[in-house]
């Protein structure tokens, strides 16, 4: 329920009278709803924060729900009609410092001395305007520029309420003739017939590679450069860019098949005075709609009315957010009665102008002469499907791509691996390398050309006239020795072009795709509880999975189950352990207790609670004191201060005395938050089942008792207020506000009691309740005078319908009713931990990762979580960062320094983790163990353990810094949380989660993992080198901002273990040999061309030239690439610390780049010279020397990639030798036809036994230096890996020919 909402049906009535006449003059008899008086109610909830109801964690204050909420509001307001004060201008807070608060998520809260608390998603307006301005600043360093981008995306939903939308109901010609609206045709494709070819090329030609082999092809077709066929220099790129066209185009053609069927579908529209089919496309803003139950929302639309007399509609989200839980819409009262009465419904909504902010709308409707409010929701978004709800009717309000789904649709950028980053730098080598060979050859060819300048006219290719049949012929184009020279080297270019490998771009895609294949085959990572399998979202990072440094997870729903179940409640300072099992038999408790367990099994929830004994008692007790009311106020706060949805089943109908029968009923819970669902479960076991809500009462089954309840009014949790409370009316007319939320904004708005014993062992509960890692909550309540209510309505009025800084108007009004209040107790909620978490994260730690968890936890909560997932152990010194101030943050920091002796560089960047675990060649950063001076103390394993607030100040201090005048205070804390082994984040933001992870990318070169499952983790996961989404209990938000997704946390010691291993291992040894490949063939035609005058001839036809990257050895490549494996999954499960091979950079490094070249150098010169001096003294001719030298460079690269295979399969064998056999075989066809000159060449070769002898001295010759190193290197220097793999060598060897005396631990 949220703001603007009718929450009192018309026949309900307030005890208090309504103050103002004026409010009671409507046509249709119904107040405004700012008017609480006797035929509304009101709702205020309407925020510029990011919410959701769960209001234990901080975490889920950041998750973007549907309902938004009221704010923060002060102490010391005095409310006063038509008087409001900016939420932002706090007079203790200075201008500077709230900046920096706003910048990063803070809010002044004055109520519990706390300077800066964290906020979620977007931020006010005000600070939305100070992040802008903070972006603006040219000082700021580009990593903190990137940083803020996604605040300023963010920000970006802000609406523009200085030109309000006008959308007059029903009346689509008035509202589109002026404004010229956006129709709800959607076109989500990037192409058309038209400009298909063009736009796809400019987006293809963006790879600078593309354009390097354009330009070759280009000079290929110049007649002084003509080396190849101008058709066959073509070919390469043709196949490439043909290849990706084709890809492109059948993705964009789904795209429009897409758009085709969505914008063809139909919905009934009013046209003029009935309701009649129309398809989507041709709906238009300002027409009346009317859907359906279980039909799809064709645009964005305010509701008039429902099937329900109450107004309330049932929607799902899924298609929008991915959440598959029911919510809950509204239509007004005054609108939802002409509807059902058949009225004819004219008015006009002023609404924001169309923005990405899925949580929020801010508009007003004028109906008949008056003004209300209308909220989020009131509005129903495209891609929702009606539940549960006959029909709904709605105006549209925001049509096609003015939608916010549409709005919201835009892909965010794609990732880039680092190996394909190192990659260009070797590229770039390898154009020196090219550069060089084409300026020598350019070289000799002037100096040729100058030594044999007089005799020009007589050698071949260079005389001046052509001779044919004893005639003068054509002269030959001769432009002089300096141009000569010039088209030497360009001629050169374009003979090794493929020294530059273009079929690598397509080689890695497919074996990424073939790696991804079975990776989500994998059944290891199957969650058969979600019945989700691996997803891999994106295709360009498999290889960095394996070079992962540092983890950065959340804790709700990723490390735990986001199941919430019940477990001990504190009530009038009295703690009440859920663990005490029921008696077996109820022989033994008295008469009260049995029926009220007999009560209780009328209902049947999805997860039954066991009570506790004595709180049983207690409820039953016929006693009237304090402590038995309080329990009661307690449970009816648990059962009433929601937004739960119960659904019932097995009864025809809600609210009927039946429910109330001997027949069981079964309840299933329809919530935003599993929190509240555990709640709501909580109060049904001990008696008061929630069992009916409409948006003006809810029914409560209180102990057999039929309990109607008038909801008077309902502020929703967010994040500033970190509370929710619900007014409700009795059947005795009293009011009463109930309220829960955390314990740090709870506290300050009880009653002044100093000698309070309750809340002094409350607070104790909570505290050893936070300690055991439960999560916690505090009740209270207070009685309402009508006076208080109607001051409250009053204020609620204004703030309400105003257009301009409603939510920080409405954060005021909250504060009306929730002050004074007394406190009842603490409810402590556990959320189990995952399957298998605390054996992934110790294999991670000791694969030479570091895990960080980010949560919004409070800190004991997360210190008993990291103990028990074995994040954190008893042996750690804990450093503790809880500063509310700049001065505080800067002494605990710089006391940690000193304490344990760590130190640091001001300017030092990109320093690296030296791991205790894994050893490491690269620099390292500041270990602790290093860092202790040699006189001092020495300290075990460093856990830093840091809260929100204080990473408010020093991020800030980060953001207002240039480069490398940034002060000590950022770096201080980057040293001291990279010199520790665990760092545990509490009461972090979103944004902040975002700021942690851009402080490492921004300093290290480590690599990054993130991973999440709710909303408020998309900017961590977007922000990190690689982001994993989990599949659970808050939607799929993080799941589609995801480039890995899979259903528990377990799953990601596989994936980096043993995936990441392989993919790293195929990646970086497919990148190699493809250098080494072409190389080799490039400098065998190098050695060549300086033994023909550097002429630029070729022995080898144009075909096999062309062939011999694309089809003679591209398949070996790809399936070595997809399934090579150097060892196999349980010995990398078995030995985490094998995975420090990605950390040390074992498969692709500079060092293997140049030996890999010093071994192509050998090989080619070995492959041109062994043929020279085997035919020396034959008569062979240069055409069946380059069929010699085809077969052979083709056997020798295919030998040299059966030498490093480590995994032989069918599928291998048949690549390696089917290649070489495919080889012989085109050779014979190409050599068969007669219009080319090597004509028959192939099988004059074959006759010939020093053909064969040859190829066998060129492959053993070749290979047997490079063979000897690895025999030496594996014998002398063996690697972590080899020494693995013999491991099991042996193992496999036992198995078949050992017996057990002469087993060998390894």
């Amino acid at each position: 329920m949220s703001s603007a909402k009718p929450l009192l049906s018309q026949s309900e009535h307030l005890s208090a009278p309504c103050p103002h006449p004026h409010h009671r003059q409507s046509s249709l008899s119904i107040t405004s709803l700012g008017g609480l008086c006797h035929t509304a109610s009101v709702s205020s909830s309407v925020t510029d924060e990011t919410q959701d109801n769960n209001l234990y964690d901080l975490k889920e204050e950041s998750e973007e729900d549907f309902d938004p909420v009221v704010g923060a509001v002060r102490p010391a307001f005095r409310p006063a009609r038509k008087q409001f004060l900016s939420a932002e201008l706090q007079p203790q807070c200075p201008p500077r410092v709230r900046k920096r608060l706003v910048s990063w998520g803070g809010v002044m809260d004055p109520w519990h001395n706390v300077k800066a608390l964290e906020i979620s998603g977007a931020s006010t307006r005000a600070s939305s305007s100070l992040v802008h301005e903070s972006l603006n600043k040219s000082q700021r360093p580009r990593r903190s520029e990137r940083f803020l981008q996604i605040s300023m995306q963010l920000e970006d939903n802000i609406a523009h309420h200085d030109n309000p939308r006008l959308i007059h109901i029903n009346d689509p010609k008035k509202t589109n003739d002026k404004f010229d609206f956006s129709g709800n045709e959607i076109r989500t494709s990037k192409y058309t017939f038209l400009n298909f070819l063009p736009k796809n090329l400019f987006i293809q030609f963006h790879r600078v590679a593309y354009l390097y082999f354009l330009a070759i092809a280009a000079l290929n077709q110049l007649p002084p450069l003509a080396v190849f066929g101008r058709t066959v220099s073509l070919f390469p790129l043709l196949f490439v860019l043909t290849v990706t066209a084709v890809k492109d185009g059948y993705e964009d053609w789904r795209r429009h098949r897409s758009d085709r069927n969505e914008n063809n579908r139909e919905s009934l529209v009013l046209q003029p005075d009935e309701f009649s089919l129309k398809r989507w496309k041709k709906i238009q803003a300002g027409e009346v709609v009317k859907i359906n139950s279980d039909e799809t929302m064709p645009c964005d639309m305010v509701l008039l009315g429902t099937s329900d007399p109450s107004g309330i509609a049932y929607i799902q989200t899924m298609n929008l957010d991915g959440e598959s839980n029911l919510k809950t819409r509204y239509a007004r009262q005054e609108t939802n009665k002409l509807v059902l009465e058949g009225t004819r419904i004219s008015g006009v909504i002023k609404c924001e102008q169309p923005n990405r902010n899925i949580y929020e709308f801010t508009a007003n409707m004028e109906l008949n002469g008056h003004r209300f409010p209308l909220s989020q929701s009131n509005i129903i978004l495209r891609g929702c499907q009606l539940k549960n709800t006959e029909w709904a009717i709605g105006v549209v309000v925001y049509a096609g791509q003015d939608t916010k789904a549409m709005l919201n649709s835009a892909m965010s950028s794609s990732k880039r691996s680092r190996l394909e980053t190192y990659m260009n730098r070797e590229t770039l080598w390898l154009s020196v390398f090219l550069l060089i060979m084409c300026l020598i050859v350019a070289t000799g060819m002037g100096l040729w050309l100058k030594r044999h300048e007089t005799q020009l006219d007589t050698l071949p290719f260079y005389r001046k006239l052509y001779f044919g049949q004893g005639k003068e012929g054509k002269k030959y184009k001769y432009y002089g020795i300096p141009m000569e020279t010039f088209f030497s080297f360009l001629s050169s270019i374009i003979v090794f072009q493929i020294m530059i490998p273009i079929s690598l771009y397509i080689t890695m895609e497919l074996v990424r795709l073939g790696q991804s294949y079975f990776m989500i085959g994998d059944m290891h990572m199957y969650d058969s509880n979600t019945n989700s399998r691996f997803q891999c979202r994106s295709l360009n990072i498999n290889e960095d999975l394996g070079q992962i440094r540092y983890v950065f997870s959340d804790k709700t729903g990723t490390l735990t189950e986001n199941k919430m179940e019940f477990r001990k409640a504190s009530i009038w300072g009295k703690n009440y352990d859920n663990t005490l099992p029921m008696a077996g038999s109820l022989g033994d408790t008295n008469v009260e207790v049995e029926d009220l367990m007999f009560g209780r099994r009328k209902w049947k929830l999805k997860s039954e609670i066991t009570p506790d004994f004595e709180l049983m008692k207690l409820m039953h007790k016929d006693l009237y004191g304090e402590e038995r009311i309080a329990a009661r106020d307690f449970f009816l706060a648990l059962a009433a201060c929601n937004t739960v949805i119960p659904i019932l089943t097995g009864c025809p109908s809600s609210g009927t005395d039946h429910t109330l029968d001997d027949i069981p009923i079964s309840i299933n819970y329809q919530g935003e938050s599993p929190d509240e669902q555990a709640l709501v479960a909580a109060a049904s076991a001990y008696g008061y089942t929630l069992f009916e809500r409409t948006s003006g009462h809810i029914v409560i089954d209180a102990n057999g008792e039929k309990l109607r309840l008038d909801v008077l009014g309902l502020h929703e949790f967010d994040s500033v207020r970190k509370r929710m409370s619900v007014i409700i009316r009795f059947p005795d007319d009293t009011v009463k506000v109930l309220v829960k939320g955390a314990d740090t904004s709870m506290f300050s708005i009880l009653k002044d009691n100093p000698d309070d014993h309750i809340r002094n062992a409350t607070l104790c509960h909570l505290n050893e309740y936070s300690s055991e890692g439960l999560r916690t909550l505090v009740v209270a309540s207070r009685d309402l005078t009508g006076e208080q209510l109607v001051e409250w309505q009053n204020m609620y009025e204004d703030a309400s319908t105003s257009l301009t800084d409603r939510s920080a108007k409405l954060r005021q009004t909250a504060a009306l009713i929730e002050c004074n209040l007394t406190l009842l107790g603490a409810t402590a909620i556990e959320d189990k931990l995952q399957e298998g978490v605390p054996e992934a994260i110790e294999s991670l730690r000791q694969a030479g990762i570091k895990v960080w968890v980010l949560t919004g936890d409070k800190q004991e909560t997360a210190i008993s979580i990291g103990l028990s997932c074995r994040l954190l152990t008893a042996d750690m010194h804990q450093i503790i960062i809880n500063g509310n101030s700049d001065e505080e943050c800067r002494k605990l920091l710089y006391d940690a320094k000193a304490k344990y002796s760590v130190n640091f560089d001001s300017c030092e960047e990109n320093a690296e983790i030296d791991y205790l675990e894994v050893p490491s060649k690269t620099k390292s950063s500041n270990l602790p163990e290093r860092a202790v001076k040699e006189d001092g103390p020495t300290f075990g394993p460093l856990a830093l353990i840091i809260d929100g607030s204080s990473l408010v100040y020093i991020l800030e201090k980060d953001l207002e810094s240039e480069a490398c005048i940034i002060s000590n205070f950022v770096l201080v804390l980057f040293d001291l949380a990279t010199s520790c082994k665990v760092v545990l984040c509490c009461r972090v933001a979103p944004l902040q989660k975002a700021g942690i992870v851009d402080m490492i990318k921004g300093r290290t070169d480590d690599m990054t993992l993130a991973i999440g499952d709710g909303a408020n983790d998309v900017s961590m996961i977007q922000m990190a080198d690689v982001g994993v989404g989990l599949s659970g209990q808050e939607g799929r938000q993080a799941v589609m901002a995801s480039d890995f997704a899979m259903g528990q946390f377990r799953f990601l010691k596989r994936l980096l273990l043993v995936h990441g291993h392989w993919n790293y291992q195929r990646i970086g040894y497919l990148v190699l040999y493809n250098f080494y490949r072409n190389a080799v063939f490039v400098l065998m035609l190098f050695w060549y061309i300086l033994c023909t005058a550097f002429s630029t001839t070729s022995a080898l036809t144009d075909l096999s030239s062309v062939f011999y990257s694309v089809l003679y050895t591209s398949v070996p490549t790809i399936v070595v690439g997809i399934l090579d494996k150097d060892l196999s999954h349980k010995t990398l499960l078995k030995y985490p610390k094998l995975y420090a091979a990605g950390h040390r950079q074992e498969s692709y490094n500079m060092s293997l780049f140049w030996i890999t070249m010093a071994d192509m150098l050998w090989q080619s010169l070995v492959l041109f010279y062994v043929p020279l001096f085997t035919y020396k003294e034959s008569t062979i001719d240069i055409w069946s020397m380059g069929s010699l030298w085809t077969i052979a460079v083709v056997i020798l690269v295919n030998i040299h990639l059966a030498m490093d295979i480590k995994r032989w399969v069918f599928i291998t064998h048949c690549a390696i030798w089917g290649s070489i056999i495919v080889t012989y075989g085109c050779m014979v066809v190409i050599d068969s036809i007669p219009v080319f000159p090597n004509y028959g060449t192939i099988y004059h070769l074959m006759k010939s036994p020093t053909y064969w002898l040859t190829i066998l001295l060129i492959t053993v010759i070749g290979l047997l230096p490079r063979f000897i190193f690895k025999v030496f290197h594996h014998i002398f220097w063996p690697s972590d890996i080899q020494i693995a793999r013999e491991a099991e060598v042996l193992r496999k060897r036992r198995r078949f020919f050992g017996s057990k005396k002469d087993r060998v631990l390894i």
